[in-house]
């Protein structure tokens, strides 16, 4: 091959490569674009492990700030006599420099000390598992929290209730959850109420938390696993109540949908929710067909204050543009519908806002 022709075969290529890379980074930012029309998105409270809403999470913070002490000691102590050193000898002779090879109390010194200050570490950590991981007991409330791609659903096994994204629970009350997937490993975490705990596919993981105070209202969890494109919008609250509003949550999640008036937008948005298939994936307790597992429970779904996994409020405009395009809302959401036009969307969104 002559080496004009060399030539071009090399430039074709790295022409190639280069238009390849380019088409890659634009799919890839079309993929994992924020969403359309979405100029006010859900804000959640920015979690602080250092203000901790739960027993378990103050026994951890506790801990967390014992091992950063110690850690500021010894960065201080050694650091402090690296100085020293470094100022008492310098610039001295090599023949004058004292010796400490072979100084057994020395050597005896700097490797009991670390093992002392481990063994303290690990002492104190398996003490705070132990008090935070043990199993509940006496009065507690049991919830399964279940990892889907991208969004969590929680049962209530005792109160026979299910819902997504927002887990209620009563404040002094300890709760127990059981951690599951349906698909991949997902990551389970507020930080303000207790620590991570992984959801596994085929296996069940457990953690105890005893909320201590109603504080904010809502704590922000997200999953903590690298799980898919929509990882990051994987979120989920956590709502502390009083024990009373936590058992009028639990009697009026327990209600059926209202059946909406005959001839009303309502009406004919059930309709729509059965005809455009929703219902293959939804359950609405009330509505016949809609016996979905796939997606969340939708039956009282505007009590939740967003969408999508914490991607956008739980607005009829924003309900209206999660019906109508949820791949532009959240990109690579197994939430995939056909071509609606206006009215259908409307009428939809009529019927799911009636779902409180």
């Amino acid at each position: 091959m002559n080496p004009v022709s060399e030539r071009r075969r090399m430039v074709f290529f790295v022409g190639l490569t280069i238009v390849l890379i380019v088409v890659g980074i634009l799919l890839s930012l079309r993929y994992l674009s924020p969403a359309t029309d979405l100029s006010q998105p859900y804000t959640f409270a920015t979690p602080n492990i250092m203000a901790p809403a739960s027993e378990e999470a103050a026994k951890v913070r506790d801990l967390f700030v014992f091992i950063l002490v110690l850690a500021l000691v010894v960065f201080v102590v050694v650091e402090g006599l690296l100085l020293y050193a470094i100022y008492t000898f310098r610039n001295r002779p090599v023949e004058q420099v004292p010796q400490i090879l072979g100084n057994t109390k020395l050597e005896i010194a700097w490797t009991a000390a670390p093992a002392v200050i481990l063994a303290a570490i690990l002492g104190l950590t398996l003490q705070t598992m132990a008090e935070t991981r043990a199993p509940a007991a006496g009065d507690y409330v049991r919830v399964t929290a279940i990892g889907h791609q991208y969004w969590w659903e929680f049962q209530y096994p005792t109160e026979g209730v299910v819902t997504a994204g927002v887990m209620v629970v009563p404040v002094n009350t300890t709760i127990e959850v059981e951690m599951e997937s349906v698909d991949v490993e997902h990551g389970f975490w507020a930080p303000e109420l207790f620590g991570k705990i992984d959801a596994i596919p085929g296996y069940t993981t457990r953690l105890r938390f005893t909320p201590t105070t109603i504080g904010k209202g809502e704590y922000g969890g997200q999953c903590t696993q690298f799980c898919g494109v929509q990882h990051a919008q994987m979120r989920f609250s956590v709502q502390v109540v009083t024990r009373e509003d936590y058992e009028a949550w639990v009697q009026a999640q327990l209600q059926p949908a209202a059946t909406p008036a005959e001839g009303t937008a309502e009406a004919r948005g059930a309709q729509q929710f059965v005809r455009q298939g929703c219902v293959a994936c939804h359950v609405i307790d009330g509505l016949p067909g809609a016996v979905g597992k796939v997606g969340p429970n939708l039956t009282h779904m505007m009590s939740r204050p967003f969408i999508a996994g914490g991607v956008v409020p739980n607005t009829p405009e924003h309900l209206a543009v999660w019906i109508a395009k949820p791949q532009d809302v959240k990109p690579g959401s197994l939430m995939v519908v056909g071509r609606m036009d206006e009215a259908t969307v409307s009428d939809l969104v009529a019927y799911l806002t009636s779902l409180k």
